[in-house]
């Protein structure tokens, strides 16, 4: 009797009519095309401008994928430079090899950059692409399906993917961590939906919890696969990783609720007092004054209207 499963690709390339495309870079490609556009209606929502996430993300999509990178090459070191492996292979990352956590960290520094750019808080840029980072996430995970990489151990439980033999790893069923981790990517963004509504969540606290909240899901999936990692304590490497982060993302979000409870308002400033070097909360005193300015206008202008009719009242009749 055949064993239910889900298949893996036979090749791990799509071919978008005479353009091969590796299946592991579509899925980062598409990841960030709706992280952007996901992001971008939130952040509009949240009282933006339409096209300030697409600035940004210039800055830390690439950021983001140096990190990434730089994370995994450091980390599975031998993968690349022991004997017999050739260390060109560690720039090639349309082959997969890309670390969440120095995609995270290098990506906030390349937010940083461009929201300093824009004159808008970093925090407040995070709390609203958190949930569309963590779907991009989601997206990307099945490049590690077209790669048939990163699985769990073995099974026959229906839906357990069939890898073909090929080096380094034997042919059979195995748990679909990058499957498993793509749904709890997604249940992530709908958490972080749901209390950013509810909460308000505001200063980074969004961000914060998705970060906590990944970081959970990510400890027991870990704990599945079976690749080659470091281990530390009889933990592998990103399990700690995942653990300390949660506890310095719920401490942030306890901490900060604590001295900024609310959420910030978003002002950005236009174009022009951007040339000038102003920052957001240049802009938002900037139009405190107008508005103020504008109030006083009024005020002088009801006055002179109410001394006119004085003086018409006070005036004598002329004799007909």
């Amino acid at each position: 009797m055949d064993i239910a499963y889900i298949p893996s690709p036979s090749s791990g390339v799509i071919h978008l009519g005479p353009l091969p495309l590796r299946g592991y870079a579509f899925c980062i490609i598409l990841g960030v095309f709706v992280a952007v556009w996901y992001g971008n209606k939130r952040w509009i929502a949240r009282g933006g401008k339409a096209g300030t996430v697409a600035d940004i993300s210039v800055w830390a999509v690439p950021f983001g994928l140096v990190g990434g990178r730089l994370y995994h090459v450091i980390t599975d070191y031998q993968l690349y430079f022991s004997d017999g492996k050739n260390w060109v292979d560690a720039f090639k990352i349309w082959e997969g090899g890309l670390g969440i956590w120095g995609a995270i960290a290098f990506g906030a520094v390349g937010a940083w950059i461009g929201c300093r750019r824009r004159g808008i808080p970093l925090p407040a840029y995070a709390d609203a692409i958190a949930p569309a980072i963590v779907l991009a996430q989601a997206i990307g995970r099945w490049g590690n399906w077209f790669n048939q990489e990163l699985y769990g151990k073995a099974t026959d439980l229906p839906w357990a993917v069939k890898i073909s033999e090929g080096v380094n790893r034997e042919a059979g069923t195995y748990h679909p961590t990058f499957l498993y981790e793509s749904l709890w990517c997604v249940g992530v963004a709908l958490l972080v939906v749901w209390a950013d509504r509810r909460f308000k969540l505001g200063h980074g606290r969004a961000f914060a919890l998705y970060v906590a909240a990944y970081c959970a899901g990510r400890a027991w999936i870990e704990y599945m696969r079976v690749d080659e990692a470091h281990h530390v304590l009889g933990l592998r490497l990103n399990v700690w990783t995942a653990i300390i982060v949660f506890v310095l993302a719920v401490v942030y979000m306890v901490v900060s609720a604590r001295i900024r409870p609310g959420r910030e308002e978003i002002v950005e400033p236009d174009r022009e007092t951007l040339a000038k070097g102003a920052t957001a909360k240049d802009a938002a005193v900037k139009d405190g004054e107008d508005a103020k300015d504008g109030e006083d206008a009024k005020a002088g202008t009801q006055k002179a209207d109410g001394d006119d009719s004085v003086d018409a009242d006070a005036a004598p009749a002329k004799n007909v």
